[in-house]
């Protein structure tokens, strides 16, 4: 997460005596302004002052010019490192809404209007922590490495990780004067089995750029290990324009979503790939929100007009990899019939309750007739979100395969000496309560998607097995 899109001044006041507790019963969200955007100039009187968020790990010193990011966790607090405001999309926005609170002690800040909400709680001054910013020694990595898994990963539980024993073994290998290489391969090894594809290290080390990173699936693992992840892509894509789908079908928004109709129109299909990208504005515009909300409601506009007289679709999100869940949101919005409960969200530690996420349907053109949802272990993320959302309408039948079981928007964390660390801090539910983190969620009817021998004829062949279910009814 980065600054104001407005520059700052150091020279804000940074105070150096004890912060103020934090009351442990935050108000409800209904309490808080309606969205405020941050202007170019200066910053609003009362937002000024020195925050921690409920979570996250985060402080922030703002003044009039705008604002100092610091993260903390253990005994360590530093600003954010330049060096690691471009290393994901997420470290290089800038936040620029805000909700102002029922008290002036609590705010709400946000990247993007539909973004995950950070609760922060004023402070009287910044932790004393932050007084004497931690460096970026490997012990001082090594430290705050340890205490930000330890204070911010929301399954170590769930997914059988005894912290404190890797801890201790990563300790009593480590050394000050090992090389950058050997400290990487050190915490890398500490994220070993976490199996979570969301949990993720990156470096770059002698200007090569290094990532960790497990929990792929069964498929993108043998996909990527045979480096033919783009061939498969193609040959999906291919043989559906030529040999399932009626002509005219549309490769749109670009590349992300493949449409058109089967068998004469009686069967309407949509693949998408991701949760975004449609427009091809860069994340941190202060337009991507709408530009991509504009692409993609374009396209399905058109896509569901062309599927009216249909008495089937096929929502293929088999090879979908996540992106923005307002997206996710949008989608399911586009196959309801009435408002509904379609997944809850808490973020461990906050005090903050459970948030139920209610989609309405779309305004634009929609398609309430039978859905089968296609899922394999490579749909993941907001490809997931899509997924419990959509199994709640009951005109929606899941299948194909478990999805990958990654939910949690992405935190990204720079350490230290600029490397970044991402990981799952957010618990993300069906509205029934049941969490399917790690297990993936189960489609109803089994089908194979993506097999090793063929996944490309897989894939046609699962499409070919979903024509003969919609001959059934």
């Amino acid at each position: 997460m980065g600054i104001f899109r407005f520059s700052f001044s150091a020279a804000g006041a940074i105070a150096a005596a004890s912060c103020a507790s934090i009351d442990v019963r935050p108000a409800s969200r209904d309490a808080f302004s309606p969205l405020m955007a941050f202007g170019e100039d200066e910053t609003p009187e009362d937002m000024r002052g020195a925050w921690r968020s409920r979570g996250y790990g985060w402080v922030f010193d703002i003044d009039r010019n705008g604002m100092m990011q610091y993260q903390i966790a253990g005994d360590s607090c530093f600003l954010t490192p330049d060096a690691a405001k471009g290393a994901t999309d997420t470290l290089a926005l800038e936040y620029d809404y805000y909700r102002k609170g029922p008290t002036k002690d609590q705010a709400i800040l946000q990247l993007l209007s539909d973004d995950t909400e950070i609760r922060i709680d004023r402070l009287d001054r910044l932790p004393p922590a932050c007084d004497a910013p931690t460096g970026s020694t490997r012990q001082e990595t090594f430290d705050y490495f340890a205490a930000l898994i330890a204070e911010n990963y929301a399954f170590l539980e769930r997914r059988g990780i005894d912290w404190p024993a890797r801890v201790d073994a990563a300790r009593a290998r480590f050394s000050e004067d090992m090389s950058d290489r050997a400290l990487f391969d050190l915490f890398a090894g500490m994220l070993d089995g976490f199996s979570d594809s969301h949990t993720k290290l990156i470096a770059e080390i002698d200007g090569e750029r290094l990532r960790a990173q497990d929990g792929l699936g069964d498929t993108l693992g043998f996909i990527r290990a045979r480096d033919m992840e783009t061939p498969w892509l193609i040959g999906i894509f291919t043989a559906m324009s030529d040999d399932v789908l009626d002509p005219g079908a549309r490769h749109v928004a670009r590349d992300r979503i493949l449409w058109g109709l089967i068998d004469n129109g009686r069967i309407g299909y949509v693949q998408v790939l991701q949760m975004g990208g449609f427009s091809g504005t860069p994340i941190g515009d202060p337009e991507f929100r709408e530009a991509e909300f504009a692409a993609f409601d374009g396209i399905m506009d058109e896509a569901l007009a062309a599927m009216a007289e249909a008495d089937f679709v096929i929502l293929d999100l088999s090879n979908n990899r996540g992106g923005y869940d307002a997206i996710s949101r949008r989608l399911a919005s586009r196959f309801a019939a009435a408002p509904f409960d379609a997944y809850a969200t808490e973020v461990p530690g906050t005090g903050i309750a459970r948030r139920m996420r209610r989609i309405s349907p779309a305004s634009g053109a929609r398609f309430t007739g039978q859905v089968y949802l296609l899922t394999s272990d490579v749909t993941v993320s907001g490809g997931e979100i899509a997924t419990l959302a959509l199994r709640q309408l009951p005109n929606v039948t899941h299948v194909g395969g478990l999805t990958r079981g990654s939910f949690s928007t992405v935190l990204s964390k720079p350490l230290p000496n600029g490397w970044v660390v991402e990981l799952s801090n957010e618990i993300v539910s069906a509205p029934d309560g049941v969490v399917y983190e790690e297990s993936g969620i189960p489609p109803r009817v089994a089908i194979e998607v993506f097999p090793a021998d063929d996944p490309i004829k897989g894939h046609r062949r699962a499409i070919e097995r979903i024509i003969a279910l919609t001959e059934q009814r």
